[in-house]
Order: C-alpha cells, then sequence, then structure tokens
C-alpha cells in the first residue's frame, strides 16, 4: 500500500530539475548596460568601434565589465559594475560617437552561457521592480476626424462619378462637406447614391446657394464616437506593435480615459530612447505624378502647389509635383520584408496588403498602366520644446519622395518598392511598416522615469515579504507536523521552484502585485497539506492502520482541495478577464501558483510520503 510505479517518481524529479534550471537564472542579477546601436546611414558597429569605445573610457579610467558585439541587429552591448559607472560612462561615450550612433541605457541579464544555451531566461520585471519610463500620451481627435473627413470627401467624388452623377464639385468648409450640384434634381439623385452607402454615419441636408444647389454632409454623433474610439484602440496596436518590434520586454501599453494611452517601457531609463521607439512610426503613400505640364520648380520657389497637386521633394532635394488625390495608404499594409532585387541586386521592401487594399490598389494601378507613381516615406518623430521652462514634446512629420516607377502592370496584394539607400535603411523601413501608422498624431502630457535604485528596493522588499512569510509557514509546519511538515516544506520549495519556473519560461512580467500572488499561492499551498494531513490524523483516530489512514488521507481530501483550488482558479481568470495591468499581473501569478500547488501539494508530497513509509508495516505516524 501507497507506492508509486516508477512513473510517477521520474515525473516528479523531472519536474524538479527542470524547474531548478529555469528558475535558476533568476538569482543573478542584471548587470547596468549601454546598447550603441547606428542609425540609419551610419557605419555598422565592429570590433574597432568596440575598441574606439573602450580606448575613450579608459582614457577617463572606466573598465566595462564586458563588451558584447551583436552583427545579427548591429549592436554593441556594454555591461558595467554599477548604476553610476554606467551614467558616467554613457555621457563620454556619447562625446566620442557623436549621432552617428544611439546610445541607450539598458539592464542586462547575466545568464551564464550554459543556461543560455538551453534557452533558460530570468522573468522580466516590471516598472515598479526594474525601473523603466512612464509615459501618459494623448490622442489627437481633431486630427482624427480631418482624416475622416478627407476620406469621406474623396469617397464623395469616386460614388458620385461612379455612378455618373453630374456635380460641380465636392468640397469642405470646417467639419462640414458640400457636394455642388448644377440643379435640385441632380442633387436629388446625388443624395439618394451617397445615402445608400451612409445610412447612420452621415448626416445629410440641403443649402441652396445662388447658382448651386447644395448637399450638406455632417458625420453623425454615434459614427464619430466611433471614429475616436477606432483611432484610440488603431493608436493602442500600433504602439504595441512598434515596442514590440523593437524588443522592448514586456511593455504595458494601455488606454486611460477616453482619449489618453498609458505607456510603460520596464528596463528602459533612457527616455530619449523611448520618445524614439514611440515616435518613429512611418507609413507610406502611392501617389500619381502630376503631368499637367506644372513645374516644380515654381512651385518649390512660390511655396504654392497648382491646383489638384502638392508638392514633394525627392531624396537628391530636387522637388517633384504629385497628384493631391491618395491611391493608397499604409493602413492597408499587413506585412513588409525587406530584401534584394533580383534584377538590379538593390535593397528593397516587399510589401503585403489585405483584401480591401489589393482590390484598391488592383483597381487604381490597372486604371493607370505606363504612368509614373510615387513612393512617399512618411515618418513621425517627437520634437522637444520648452514653453515656460517645462519640456514639451510635440510629432514632427517629414514627407519625402523615396522612388518613382512607371506602373508597368496591374498591381494586387503583393509588390516591391526600390529607391532605398541601404539594407539598414530596407530592414528598418520594413520593421516600421509592419508596426503600422498611427490612426492619429499623440502628444506626451507626462512624463515620468523610474530609476533602478527605487526598483531594487521594491524588489528587496518584495522578496523579504516572500521569504518571511516562507520561513513562518516552514517553522509552523515544522511543529505541528513533524516528519509530515517536513514533507510539507518540501513540496512548499518546491512549488515556490515550479512557480517561477513556469514565469520565467513563458518570459512573465513580474510585479508587485505578482508577487502578492506569489504570497498568496504559499499560504494556499501548505492549506492543501494542511487538510491532507488533518484528515490522515482524524483516520488515526478512529483507529485506522497508518498506511490505512495516509491513503485516506489523501483520496478524501482530494475532492475538498480541488473544490477550492478550481473555485480561486475562477476568480483568477474573472480578474484576468475584466483587469488591466497590475490585477492581470495578479491573476496570471495567483493561476500559475494554483496549478504548480495542485502537482506539488497532492503529487509532490504523496510520493515523499510514500518513500518514508510507503511499503512496510507501520505503527506509528509522526504527525
Amino acid at each position: 500500500m501507497n507506492r508509486y510505479p516508477l512513473w510517477k517518481y521520474v515525473l516528479v524529479v523531472a519536474v524538479l530539475l527542470v524547474g531548478l534550471v529555469y528558475a535558476l537564472p533568476n538569482l543573478y542579477p542584471s548587470d547596468p548596460s549601454i546598447q550603441i546601436s547606428a542609425v540609419r546611414g551610419a557605419e555598422p558597429v565592429s570590433r574597432t568601434l568596440i575598441e574606439s569605445i573602450e580606448k575613450s573610457l579608459e582614457e577617463k579610467g572606466i573598465t566595462p565589465k564586458k563588451s558584447e558585439l551583436n552583427e545579427v541587429q548591429n549592436q554593441v552591448l556594454l555591461r558595467f559594475d554599477n548604476t553610476e559607472v554606467q551614467l558616467e560612462a554613457q555621457d563620454i561615450i556619447k562625446d566620442s560617437l557623436g549621432r552617428q550612433y544611439l546610445t541607450a541605457l539598458n539592464l542586462a541579464p547575466a545568464t551564464p552561457g550554459w543556461l543560455q544555451a538551453l534557452n533558460a531566461k530570468p522573468m522580466y520585471l516590471g516598472l515598479d521592480l526594474r525601473g523603466g519610463v512612464h509615459f501618459l500620451m494623448e490622442v489627437d481627435m481633431v486630427t482624427a476626424k480631418d482624416k475622416a473627413l478627407d476620406r469621406y470627401q474623396d469617397e464623395f467624388r469616386d460614388f458620385l462619378r461612379e455612378d455618373k452623377i453630374d456635380y460641380l464639385g465636392v468640397s469642405r468648409e470646417g467639419d462640414t462637406l458640400i457636394a455642388k450640384f448644377k440643379t435640385p434634381e441632380q442633387r436629388a439623385e446625388g443624395r439618394k447614391v451617397l445615402a445608400g452607402q451612409y445610412r447612420t454615419e452621415i448626416l445629410m441636408g440641403d443649402k441652396d446657394g445662388e447658382t448651386t444647389s447644395n448637399l450638406i454632409a455632417n458625420i453623425s454623433p454615434d459614427n464619430l464616437r466611433a471614429i475616436e474610439k477606432f483611432a484610440l484602440k488603431q493608436n493602442i496596436t500600433t504602439l504595441r506593435k512598434r515596442v514590440n518590434e523593437l524588443g522592448v520586454a514586456e511593455p504595458i501599453i494601455q488606454q486611460q480615459g477616453l482619449d489618453r494611452i498609458v505607456v510603460q517601457l520596464p528596463g528602459v531609463q533612457d527616455t530619449a530612447t523611448a520618445k524614439k521607439l514611440l515616435g518613429a512610426t512611418a507609413t507610406l503613400e502611392f501617389r500619381l505624378l502630376d503631368e499637367g505640364g506644372n513645374d516644380p520648380q515654381s512651385a518649390a520657389q512660390s511655396g504654392r502647389a497648382p491646383l489638384g497637386t502638392k508638392l514633394y521633394y525627392e531624396r537628391n532635394g530636387a522637388p517633384i509635383l504629385l497628384q493631391r488625390k491618395v491611391m493608397l495608404t499604409g493602413e492597408y499594409i499587413t506585412d513588409a520584408r525587406s530584401g534584394f532585387d533580383s534584377q538590379s541586386n538593390r535593397p528593397n521592401v516587399s510589401i503585403n496588403l489585405d483584401g480591401k487594399g489589393a482590390a484598391r490598389f488592383s483597381k487604381v494601378t490597372g486604371a493607370n498602366i505606363q504612368k509614373p507613381m510615387a513612393t512617399v516615406f512618411i515618418e513621425t518623430q517627437f520634437e522637444e520644446f520648452e514653453v515656460n521652462g517645462e519640456k514639451k514634446y510635440k510629432p514632427v512629420k517629414t514627407e519625402e519622395v523615396i522612388n518613382v516607377a512607371t506602373i508597368q502592370d496591374q498591381l494586387s496584394r503583393s509588390f516591391q518598392i526600390t529607391g532605398l539607400d541601404s539594407p539598414d535603411e530596407a530592414r528598418e523601413l520594413a520593421l516600421l511598416l509592419r508596426a503600422g501608422a498611427l490612426a492619429a498624431p499623440v502628444y506626451i502630457v507626462e512624463e515620468r522615469t523610474v530609476g533602478p535604485n527605487l526598483g531594487q528596493e521594491n524588489i528587496d522588499s518584495g522578496f523579504l515579504s516572500i521569504l518571511i512569510g516562507f520561513s513562518l509557514v516552514l517553522v509552523f509546519m515544522l511543529a505541528y507536523y513533524r516528519v509530515f511538515g517536513i514533507v510539507a516544506n518540501l513540496a512548499l520549495a518546491m512549488n515556490v521552484v515550479v512557480i517561477f519556473a513556469v514565469m520565467s519560461m513563458l518570459q512573465f512580467t513580474l510585479t508587485l502585485p505578482g508577487m502578492a500572488g506569489i504570497v498568496l499561492t504559499i499560504g494556499m499551498a501548505v492549506d492543501a497539506n494542511v487538510l491532507i494531513f488533518e484528515r490522515i490524523k482524524e483516520e488515526l483516530k478512529r483507529g485506522v492502520p497508518a498506511q490505512t489512514a495516509i491513503k485516506q488521507g489523501y483520496d478524501q481530501a482530494f475532492s475538498t482541495i480541488a473544490d477550492a483550488n478550481i473555485t480561486t482558479l475562477i476568480a483568477a481568470i474573472v480578474l484576468f478577464g475584466f483587469g488591466t495591468g497590475p490585477i492581470k499581473g495578479f491573476a496570471i501569478t495567483l493561476a500559475i501558483g494554483i496549478a504548480s500547488s495542485m502537482f506539488t501539494a497532492i503529487i509532490g508530497s504523496r510520493a515523499l510520503v510514500n518513500l518514508i513509509y510507503g511499503g512496510r508495516r507501520i505503527k506509528k505516524l509522526s504527525i
């Protein structure tokens, strides 16, 4: 009686060994580091660059702990002993490298090589533990509405033209669109066509001029709220993609109120770098070249583009006139990959469009074969300025034509763009396009930096609470249940190891609420053993043999333990589903702890009890 088959012992040992290996990286503290990467157009990083940096540091009496070159990501990582040396070294490196390279403060894991070979990594630490930057960003809803009005204006023209309705023009006055017709009859036809396309999105009315019959249109209140809501959610998605593409671990990007977004980037200590990550979103526009005989040089000198055109500049500084109407925007791009053109071996970017974008692009390119089309690259970055001594940030948009090519055939879902200066630029453009374009500009209204010292204090406090709680539970169990208390304590230690291992394998972000979840889990895990041991004691009081008491104790307590843990798991799922930020962290930790405690408290502790008492005659249990 009370014997486990061999495979169960092997399972318990295997879980424990795997848990120890993948929990071990969390014992190695991160190194304060400086990450150096080349900006667009600069020379790639190399071993020569590292030697130059190290020489500059040695002249100031600073020696890096370790230097690492990552040619794949075109980055150099310098590790230092503490944050004071790290900050001092950053100023020296910035002075020696100038603006050709971007330096960013970071905390790099110090995991040994043999653990890295097993893909064992430490947990990410949240902003409250690791330090980092916090931004509160406001979405420019006025621009979101303006973009919607511009889109409706173009669509009005397309729908009226497709249905062959005679109209004089579609203009915009403030937030109102005005479609002009010669007669009330033509206006009625136009109204019927547009009303069929926009049932509840647009509110329409009549307003006659001296010589025209005008149809006025405004965005409905419900549609305006939907546009603002979409802009907010689209920006959240875009920012999350952008940050994830650039490798910031487990950022927190979530909505606050009706028009604001909270962005927290753990581990990023350089606010300038963080603003670059958030602001350097980019997109493309495809426009036809103006073939109306207008002179771009004259337009550039006067600063005014002829009617129906827009003035741009090519990379060599030459002015160029493009049609104001956009053929396709970057919002339809689903994927972008950098590579090389098979014919010219020049860098290019392969673009994939969604279904709607493919249909639209196929239509417009099919109607304009043998006409020149320009690819306009639009990039937005933050610019810092001061108002009454207070730093503010605003997005600055730059637009340039990166290539002009003749449409040789009808294009559809997949195509390529060329005209890029280097493979690095192609990779960066592809990365930015995959992240998508912001639906509306965002402005930083609040900025905070959480220093690593504060994070370390939080880490120490959190782990101290876990250690105290864990120690008190160990002492109580040992004093009250004796040998069985030792079993419970070993199972509890295994539970903690498994929790940390699972969280590390999932690359979970640990925050202070997450630590609270671990403390709660420790209490719940030992509670399962208490239920089992009390059942065993009840059976012994009834005069049941020791081996039978052990079996009955585990079997009868199982249903009670399962009920208690399942109800708690349901609560954790609800918290995760409806909570945000720290609440989600608490819920995830709790859910992982429940699953782990079920295994260690029932199977793990039973395996230990079976090893001690199973398969032999015993008269008394030390419980």
